[in-house]
């Protein structure tokens, strides 16, 4: 008998709720190493019908059959690819591609089909014959259990130029997307870093360009992947390079167990594998013949070889615990395969201290952290936690720190909370806006992307219309600020008043006062200006005075652009406008 871990309880549970509740689909996120055969296991033991457990190659159900079979259970495996098509257990795993060509009497009895490695479905039923198949299956399965349990596992829950693959994350609380996806929510969640710093996985120890590294800073996305011809040609431009690089993995790993190298052609590997030691290393490619494949991996485990180079193989279903150094010598269109790619030498084992992570691309994936879906709006941008002050969830956004580590700036627009009605099942947004633009019929903040007013209906011109309009107008200023300045002035009685600058690059200057000296002025202050400007707009900040606005003015970011109106003898500033 088995014992789960606690998290793989908690994971279980998630699941058990969530399908008592609906029949959605939904997902568990698990860390490579994390046990989700454990998973599997537990939940196929309290399934009341069928287990369908499902993997795009066979190596992946190979793996977790053998996995799961040395708990104590029985299973069946349906692949062409194992030469067994099994169909008498309860529990069956199988490969999508032979799935999806079964009889129809195959698919009956199943309560529950879980898909490893999920990330590969999305929405869209045509993106791909894989995709195509899972829904095939899935369609077939349905029509003879409507009340069928769809459960996806994956350690990377989202996907290049398609984000998340869920809708909403049950326990942080988190509508991660509007838009329409195939899983509607993950119900549990377990982090690298939790697994790293309990001590179920190896500590991975990243050292970025060691010695020489390749310049693929000139690559660019193609839909979702590099253009492989581009590759090519930078790669045959820095041919010089590699035999460096090949001299410090040798010596990096002169007492390591064992060495996975990634490389990006066929062309390349042979290279790589050309400057390796003759009897330690073996190369793996797509084409490699079965049987020679399955050698190699055998020789590789056992550490009869110690370098094990590939081409785009190896980076899931591949489970060689002794890995302590993982070289990337290809550039990883995303941070998902990047993470993939990583994990391979992250599961403990006998003498193994740490896996080391040798990059050769000069990209800057974190191993740790999805990219953000939203565009990063700086170079030095990081991801950063805001806590919205209405809900006091933590939101991740793309920010600027300082050298102490504090937030300084972040560009965060909406608070992404969202919390489920217990008895409607609704799910309802906190709403929280971090950056917003005003309704100028009613004043209302509305989200910047917003076309009507979320209060007053009223229309919403975007900013490019604005500056346009304003441009056209005899009687208007539209202004490239360059910077913006803190002033402390009097106004004609000599009452203190503080006046904000804007500036642009000819030296002219647009003006706005404020009066710190009531109670309502300086809320005035607060919704006219600092609601607006604020860096880190969540900041509580108290500003009773002109001195304490100066004192804080670095807290404040400038406009791009300012619209004035001309009023007899002077300009009001009537709009600010921030990209």
């Amino acid at each position: 008998m088995f014992t789960l871990r606690p998290y793989q309880q908690q994971a279980v549970d998630g699941a058990v709720a969530h399908f008592k509740a609906a029949r959605t689909p939904a997902v568990i996120v698990l860390p490579t190493g994390a046990g989700k055969s454990i998973v599997i296991a537990e939940l196929s033991r309290i399934a009341k019908g069928r287990v369908l457990v499902l993997a795009h190659v066979r190596e992946l159900v190979e793996q977790n059959h053998s996995k799961f079979e040395s708990l104590g259970f029985k299973a069946g495996i349906f692949s062409a690819g194992l030469s067994k098509k099994e169909t008498e257990h309860k529990v069956i795993f199988g490969s999508i591609q032979s799935v999806a060509r079964a009889v129809d009497t195959f698919f009956n009895n199943f309560s529950i089909v879980i898909i490893d490695e999920c990330h590969r479905i999305s929405v869209q039923q045509e993106n791909s014959e894989n995709e195509s198949q899972y829904f095939q299956v899935i369609s077939k399965l349905k029509e003879n259990n409507k009340d069928l349990c769809i459960l996806g596992l994956t350690a990377t829950p989202y996907r290049l130029g398609y984000g998340w693959i869920y809708q909403y994350h049950v326990q942080k609380k988190l509508l991660v997307t509007n838009q329409d996806r195939f899983f509607e929510k993950c119900v549990f969640e377990l982090s690298l870093r939790y697994m790293i710093e309990n001590n179920f996985l190896t500590v991975p120890v990243q050292i970025d360009s060691p010695v020489a590294c390749y310049d693929f800073s000139s690559l660019r996305i193609n839909g979702t992947a590099f253009v492989a011809s581009h590759i090519e040609e930078l790669l045959r431009d820095q041919k010089r390079i590699t035999p460096a690089i090949i001299k410090n993995i040798i010596e990096m790993s002169e007492k390591r167990l064992g060495v996975m190298i990634f490389t990006t052609s066929i062309k390349h590997a042979e290279e790589i594998l050309e400057q390796l030691p003759k009897n330690k290393s073996a190369l793996v490619i797509g084409d490699t013949e079965t049987t020679e494949r399955d050698l190699i991996i055998s020789n590789f485990k056992k550490q009869k070889i110690k370098y094990l180079v590939n081409v785009s193989v190896l980076t899931t279903g591949f489970d060689a615990p002794h890995v302590d150094v993982i070289a990337i010598l290809r550039p990883t269109e995303s941070v998902s395969l990047y993470q993939q790619i990583v994990g391979r030498g992250l599961r403990l084992s006998p003498n193994k201290a740490d896996c080391l992570i040798l990059d050769y691309t000069g990209q800057s994936h974190d191993i740790y952290q999805p990219d953000i879906e939203d565009d990063k709006p700086t170079s030095n941008s990081v991801i950063v936690d805001v806590e919205c002050p209405k809900c006091l969830t933590l939101n991740q956004f793309w920010g600027l720190k300082n050298s102490d580590g504090f937030i300084v700036e972040h560009f965060g627009r909406q608070c992404k909370a969202a919390f489920e009605n217990a008895e409607s099942k609704k799910i309802n947004e906190c709403g929280f806006l971090f950056r917003f633009k005003r309704c100028d019929k009613c004043s209302a903040e509305n989200d910047i992307s917003a076309r009507q007013c979320k209060s007053c209906q009223h229309l919403l011109v975007d900013n490019d219309k604005k500056l346009k309009d304003a441009m056209a107008l005899k009687d208007a200023h539209v202004m490239r600020v360059d910077s913006m300045q803190f002033v402390i002035s009097l106004d004609k009685n000599k009452n203190e008043r503080l006046e904000i600058q804007y500036c642009d690059h000819d030296a002219n200057i647009l003006k706005e006062y404020f009066y710190l000296n009531s109670k309502e002025s300086q809320k005035a202050f607060y919704y006219n200006f600092m609601r607006m400007h604020l860096r880190v707009p969540e900041q509580k900040i108290v500003i009773t005075d002109c001195t304490a606005a100066l004192q804080n003015k670095f807290k404040f970011r400038q406009p791009t652009y300012v619209i004035a109106r001309k009023e007899k003898y002077f300009w009001s500033i009537r709009e600010k406008i921030f990209y």
